[in-house]
């Protein structure tokens, strides 16, 4: 039972730049619930950020084999205060966001990436990945920081695409 809601943009939360995760409280421990309740009930999401339900902290939650086509992954994850210590090459993907339900778009993003991250039991970890479960991070990052996808649409001209929506 998903007790958090999902915020939508243009909410002003998920403009906010989130704070570090300074220790594990039952707070914490409730928000990493929701995040994974969340990301295991929605069908069409791999992932989710604290600033996504209200809270400006630096917690992910991501499930990137959700998608079908990313065979290889490190499976689900919770990354608190997630940084990304190293970047390389593009990759172009069509993103969507469930704080941004009626689009869709186009957002160049780095092929390549090596995060440093605690995990549920605030011990540090670094993982190197590519291709969609990088594409993911990123996406999920930039929650935290503020950024949307659509901040990052090559032209929202020509790379923003309102979604089908299903009757």
């Amino acid at each position: 039972m998903m007790k958090s809601k999902v915020l939508i943009y243009p909410n002003p939360i998920l403009k906010k730049i989130s704070k570090k995760v300074e220790e594990k409280t039952q707070k914490i421990e409730k928000i990493i619930n929701d995040l994974v309740d969340i990301r295991n009930h929605t069908d069409h999401s791999t992932g989710i950020a604290a600033p996504q339900i209200g809270e400006s902290i630096r917690i992910i939650a991501v499930d990137p084999g959700k998608n079908k086509k990313c065979k290889k992954h490190h499976g689900k994850n919770i990354l608190i205060n997630p940084n990304i210590l190293k970047w390389e090459g593009t990759i172009l993907g069509r993103e969507g966001c469930m704080s941004v339900p009626d689009f869709t778009g186009n957002v160049n993003r780095a092929r390549k990436i090596v995060v440093q991250f605690l995990d549920i039991n605030f011990n540090e970890n670094v993982i190197e990945t590519d291709g969609f479960e990088s594409i993911l991070l990123q996406h999920e990052i930039d929650h935290l920081n503020g950024i949307l996808f659509i901040d990052r649409v090559i032209s929202k001209r020509t790379d923003l695409f309102r979604r089908n929506k299903k009757v």
